[in-house]
């Protein structure tokens, strides 16, 4: 579990293909504290550590088919910036929302609108997952708890950006065109799936 609070850049250095798996090294700057079979949020996709290279201060996640297939992964690159986030400590605040690492679809960036000081940042939002935003509500985008400003008229919803966030997250590298993941609020996942049932 984690909150959407991203604690820091790391950088993709290496990709290996293993099978239909893909193994990526990541560079980050708590290598220090990561170990084996830890839960690390990267753009919102929860993966597992499996090896650590203190040397080369990198360590090493796999990411198999389905979640090459269903999160943004499988356009990554060398030297891509990726948001990272380690799971909540149960005595620490919640400062965003609860976000579980599982994402429920990839979206385009239609849109960046720079502001004086701020930006807002448009995404596709297929009608079939529409039930799932609300105006003001939370979301995550790669993995930042970020708050909906939901566009009824052109099936898309926007998320202002201040410049600590802009700085801090990929957003800075994120270009209209640009693949991201999308993780609806878990509490309206919950919602739908009772009223379906009724």
């Amino acid at each position: 579990m984690f909150s959407g609070i991203i604690e820091s850049l790391g950088k993709v250095v290496e990709i290996k293909e293993s099978g239909s798996n893909f193994d990526f090294y990541i560079q980050c700057n708590f290598i220090d504290e990561v170990y084996i079979d830890q839960s690390i949020a990267h753009d919102g996709v929860c993966l597992t550590v499996v090896d650590i290279n203190l040397t080369a201060k990198t360590y090493k996640v796999t990411a198999i088919k389905e979640t090459l297939n269903l999160t943004s992964l499988k356009s990554w690159n060398i030297n891509k910036l990726v948001n990272l986030e380690r799971c909540l400590k149960v005595d620490a605040r919640l400062d965003g929302h609860f976000v579980q690492g599982h994402v429920d679809m990839v979206t385009l960036c239609k849109d960046v609108e720079t502001l004086d000081g701020s930006w807002y940042f448009t995404f596709d939002l297929p009608v079939e997952h529409k039930a799932l935003v609300v105006n003001k509500g939370s979301i995550a985008v790669n993995g930042t708890s970020l708050t909906v400003i939901l566009d009824d008229e052109n099936h898309a919803f926007k998320v202002a950006i201040i410049p600590y966030t802009f700085e801090h997250t990929n957003f800075h590298s994120i270009k209209t065109g640009d693949l991201v993941n999308i993780e609806f609020d878990v509490l309206g996942k919950y919602v739908q799936r009772i009223m379906g049932k009724q």
